[in-house]
């Protein structure tokens, strides 16, 4: 007869565990202990530990998500929110876009190559499961100073890493940000993004319902790389007096999961699945348990008939395996034989580990042991919920006290001229086509928009054009100076760079980056960024439809900056209106949208200029973005803007320098009345964007502007081959060029 490792961990109630070492902390063992009646077996603490852990559990970081559900209302465009692996908006003629972002950042430190590809992987199963063909990726990075020598060891790991994965999958990289600021130097942010179109029936849900019904596993065979993986690593600070966890870090194949793309898709064209979920954060332990906590009964799973690639494997190690390209299916019986056909047709293994039961157990079991017999909701759902303490850092008020404006201004337009070159040539404003000419941005011939635009663009229906946008914006230098403002800083600028590409904004998904959550410190940056990304979600209309949080970014005592990150998805009817940022005709006239005020704190001009970081970011008046997103929306349409470009890091010259250098024309600028060069140039007062109007349609312009409210302000003309501030300064593009574009090669190539 066989042993019951279940019974046998209930007769033995005082064997020691090491919950400590999986990352349990005491009062969590205790917490299993009770909701078992017993002690856990050795599997079963492996399944808590990995799904209880920060990452999957949020339990440091959920009493403040909920707000997102709380106080944005849904609107007529969710049709799937937050609880799925991603959220789902309505864009019309039937179709329905899938959208989320995700963080890869510890083990991309560690394993840099590998790190970010499984990122891309990752993300890319999370839109293929709810029944999508993925279209588009996008990836905001985040790196320490451009000239460490660290930078130098982990970026090109993780562009190369990134570009491999994506081009082997032919998905064009169409967005994200790179960023280099000192405090991410032990704990860079690989923030990895995906896109995925469907038709409105084609949605699929993560459960598991149907007594009778199969579990298969198909993809990839379960591996040693990732045991404990992202859960883990993403769980707990580093700390240079331990060794890093190498081995924790999953292995991509992307022509692996190119097979399981196509196999997929083919699968639901043919509806042959009831439920569906995709191994990425504790494996095979979050796939079952999930699946069998969001259905109706239980589930019962033969460990043993896994596919390994490792025949040493243990049950506990199986179960935390976060090997890549795997994907879990609810299948009726009768469907199981065409499934299985399908993924033979395209070389993908599969293999029946289980199937759904009455119960309301989730049952694993091991050469006919029972290893786990835990209720699925406890390990998925009912994880723990910390409310950690978090008070205003006494260091706050003086941070904000520095104020910017006490910086040496530059004297006259030499000094001028000079700031500018330093600005746009340092490696925050350069040219980042080093990093983006390794992306295929083309491939599939559906993009319309990619770096450096705005927002990245791609064309879901040939017929009739129609087209999704979607832009990542977050400044944790201003997040640093005042979290709630930050936060809502990062939502407006990406709402208004969807905006200015042509396309109506209409939901977010975010990534949240921080530090350790057992620093008050930190839990007040998260508290306040939330609260004010859920008001200004609130304000904008734009529900959250999901996102992901990664805490304990930080070495030692050291956090990097609080960097929310937003990505806003918006809709375009038709694509060939979009709106690029280059200034390409010339004589078309140059139009400023917005106020511009004395706002310098957390600006590209104090960072560069002066090293500096201190004041008060730029005030938010998300009134404001709605007015100019609304113009600039009707402008596209209307065919009275040929060029669009928002303000926001480095100001009206960042913004104009760029425009002009991707169109290859000059501009003639002149400072309007009311302000000085300065401020003119460098301020970065958010709800501004520049725009080229032809002239025949300036008084149109003019007359939609002012029937609206909006300030608009007249400042040049685009023009020769050199940006000239009128009684100021010129400077020649072709020097230009040269500062901006050269950067990033310097440093990398």
């Amino acid at each position: 007869m066989s042993l019951d490792t279940v019974k046998h961990a209930a007769e033995t109630p005082d064997a020691g565990q090491p919950w400590k070492e999986l990352g349990l902390k005491e009062d969590e063992y205790a917490r299993i202990r009770e909701i078992l009646g017993r002690r856990p077996t050795g599997a079963e603490l492996a399944m808590y530990s990995v799904m209880w852990s920060e990452h999957c559990s949020y339990k440091s970081s959920k009493v403040h998500l909920k707000q997102f559900g709380e106080k944005v209302p849904e609107n007529d465009a969710m049709l799937v929110g937050i609880g799925e692996n991603a959220g789902v908006v309505d864009v019309g003629q039937g179709y329905a876009v899938t959208f989320k972002v995700e963080s890869h950042n510890h083990p991309s430190y560690i394993e840099p190559y590998q790190g970010a590809a499984t990122g891309v992987g990752g993300i890319v199963r999370d839109i293929l499961a709810m029944g999508a063909r993925p279209i588009a990726v996008v990836d905001p990075l985040r790196f320490g100073a451009a000239d460490h020598p660290d930078t130098r060891r982990v970026l090109p790991g993780i562009v190369a890493g990134i570009g491999g994965y994506g081009n082997c999958l032919g998905l064009p990289n169409i967005g994200g940000e790179v960023v280099f600021d000192a405090c991410y130097q032990g704990n860079p942010l690989v923030n990895a993004g995906c896109i995925g179109v469907m038709k409105h029936e084609d949605i699929h849900l993560a459960q598991a319902s149907g007594p009778g019904n199969k579990v298969i596993l198909y993809g990839a065979r379960t591996g040693g790389d990732g045991i404990g993986g992202v859960s883990v690593l993403a769980s707990e600070t580093f700390d240079d007096t331990k060794p890093t966890k190498r081995p924790a870090v999953q292995v991509g194949d992307p022509f692996q999961e190119k097979l399981l793309i196509e196999c997929t898709l083919e699968i639901f064209k043919e509806k042959l699945v009831a439920g569906i979920q995709d191994l990425g954060g504790a494996g095979l332990s979050c796939a079952t348990s999930e699946l069998a906590s969001a259905g109706s009964g239980g589930m019962r799973v033969e460990l043993d008939t896994v596919p390994l690639r490792d025949s040493s494997l243990s049950p506990e190690e199986i179960l935390m395996s976060e090997s890549q390209e795997r994907m879990c299916a609810i299948v009726e019986p009768q469907h199981v034989d065409r499934f299985m056909e399908i993924c033979e047709k395209w070389d993908v293994i599969a293999t029946v580990i289980g199937e759904v039961t009455e119960g309301s157990q989730l049952e694993i079991f091991w050469h006919g042991e029972r290893i786990v017999d835990v209720p699925p909701r406890s390990v998925a759902h009912e994880g723990p919920t910390y409310h950690r303490p978090f008070a205003r850092p006494s260091w706050q008020d003086a941070l904000q006290a520095d104020d910017a404006g006490k910086l040496a201004r530059p004297a006259n337009g030499a000094e001028l001229r000079e700031q500018v070159l330093k600005l746009v040539g340092s490696p925050n404003q350069a040219s980042k086509s080093w990093i983006t000419d390794q992306y295929d941005r083309f491939v599939q011939g559906n993009t319309v928009l990619a770096m450096p635009e705005d927002a990245g663009m791609v064309r879901i229906d040939e017929q009739s054009n129609l087209g999704v946008a979607m832009a990542t914006d977050g400044n944790g230098r201003y997040a640093k100076l005042d979290p709630y403002t930050g936060a809502q800083l990062a939502l407006a600028e990406s709402y208004r760079n969807v905006a200015a590409s042509g396309a109506k904004p209409l939901a977010i998904s975010d990534c949240l980056n921080f530090g350790s959550p057992e620093d008050p410190d930190v839990m007040w940056q998260f508290a306040e960024a939330t609260r004010g990304l859920a008001d200004g979600c609130l304000e904008l209309g734009t529900p959250v439809t999901g996102g992901n949080v990664s805490l304990y970014n930080q070495t030692g005592e050291t956090a990097i900056h609080p960097t929310p990150v937003v990505a806003v998805l918006g809709v375009i009817d038709d694509v060939t209106r979009r709106t690029p940022v280059a200034f390409a005709q010339e004589g078309q006239l140059l139009y400023l949208l917005g106020d511009t005020a004395e706002e310098f704190g957390g600006s590209a001009w104090s960072e560069v200029v002066h090293q500096h970081l201190g004041g008060m970011p730029p005030k938010v008046d998300l009134g404001r973005e709605k007015l100019l997103a609304e113009i600039l929306i009707s402008a596209s349409r209307d065919g009275m803007i040929d060029a669009a470009h928002d303000l926001s890091d480095g100001g009206l010259i960042q913004a104009v320098t760029e425009s002009c250098l991707r169109g290859g024309k000059g501009a003639r600028l002149v400072v309007p009345d009311g302000l000085d060069a300065f401020t003119f140039l460098f301020s970065e007062s958010a709800g501004r964007a520049v725009v080229s109007i032809p002239r025949s349609e300036e008084l149109r312009f003019n007359d939609m502007c002012g029937a609206r409210g909006l300030p608009v302000a007249r400042i040049g003309v685009v023009d020769g081959e050199e940006i000239e501030i009128q009684g100021e300064f010129s400077i020649p593009l072709s020097e230009l060029r040269t500062a901006h574009e050269g950067t990033l090669e310097g440093l990398f190539a």
